[in-house]
């Protein structure tokens, strides 16, 4: 008797041919691990979270919320600083961005992403200086043009902040990376929610009661998608979603929706009725976008170190051609 080998089609004895095992040369992973550190999970979610500001800056601009409009527009600029930080600190050379510049390939999300960066930043940077503009030199004529130009350009950058938020997405499933590349029908959608809960739960935690309406609304769609698109990339994986649900990123994940949940049921119940129950809520979904950045970021690492996630899917797209 060979324990563990196949069964003939309808049941019968087991055959001779033992369950493969996936191996490498001696025992190497089939692919290298990502050399990025932990700053780049940090610069996947204040990405988003600029992203999200920006929209929610632009909602309190349009529907007359001065505060919500500062407060987001501030957020979203220093958002937007940290995560140009935390990307060009991992990978060590500033001149990178810059030589980007010099070509637009449409096939490259790389390059796209590196230009819908350039337009997003200069409106976000254009608004948020026009809220630190003191009150006594509002009416001089600079501060009086600076807003005129800054707030079409800040309704710019937030009418391109769906593809600020979601081109990460893009660019990690478009790796090698079986815990990414195998979620790249769902991924984009599950970083849009997860940018639009934490510009919605950074705009409820900012402004006050009143004026918070628009992140609130933001905040529930946001969290809803996040949830939906996650449970959706994890049922349509296959094999590689083992990697999201064993381990640190497991656990990271499992974390990260129980935050994003609460956050949902507290928008929904408490944050228009009490201050105090709109900045936890923020809180929570500011906390669930973060975790949720670091479980993909860990998921895609910890997928390069198993032959299986790599050969198998490999196989099957093979015997579905």
């Amino acid at each position: 008797m060979f324990q563990g080998g196949r069964r003939r089609e309808g049941g019968g004895e087991p055959t001779v041919v033992p369950d493969p095992e996936f191996r490498s040369y001696y025992g190497r992973p089939v692919l290298k691990a990502p050399v990025w550190e932990w700053k780049i999970a940090a610069y996947l979610f204040s990405g988003g979270l600029a992203a999200g500001t920006a929209v929610v800056a632009a909602g309190a601009d349009l529907t007359g919320r001065p505060r919500l409009r500062r407060a987001s527009w501030l957020g979203s600029f220093a958002a937007l600083l940290a995560s140009m930080w935390f990307l060009v600190s991992d990978l060590g050379r500033p001149e990178r961005f810059h030589h980007m510049l010099r070509v637009a390939k449409p096939t490259s999300p790389m390059s796209v992403g590196t230009w819908i960066l350039t337009a997003f930043g200069p409106g976000v940077g254009a608004a948020a200086a026009t809220e630190l503009i003191p009150a006594r030199w509002r009416r001089s004529w600079p501060a009086r043009l600076l807003r005129t130009l800054s707030r079409p350009a800040g309704l710019f950058s937030a009418a391109t902040a769906p593809g600020v938020a979601s081109y990460t997405a893009v660019l990690l499933s478009h790796t090698a990376v079986p815990g990414w590349n195998e979620a790249r029908g769902e991924l984009p959608f599950v970083f849009v929610g997860s940018a639009a809960a934490s510009g919605g739960g950074f705009g409820m935690l900012c402004a006050p009661l009143k004026e918070a309406g628009p992140a609130r609304a933001f905040a529930l769609a946001g969290a809803a998608g996040e949830l939906v698109a996650s449970r959706v990339m994890e049922h349509r994986m296959g094999l590689v979603r083992e990697v999201y649900q064993q381990g640190h990123p497991a656990r990271l994940r499992r974390a990260s929706e129980v935050l994003t949940a609460a956050g949902l049921a507290g928008t929904a119940l408490l944050a228009h009725r009490s201050r105090a129950g709109a900045a936890a809520s923020g809180l929570a979904l500011l906390a669930g976008s973060a975790l949720q950045r670091f479980g993909v970021f860990h998921a895609g690492v910890e997928s390069t170190k198993d032959p299986r996630y790599v050969v198998v899917p490999q196989r099957q797209r093979l015997n579905r051609g």
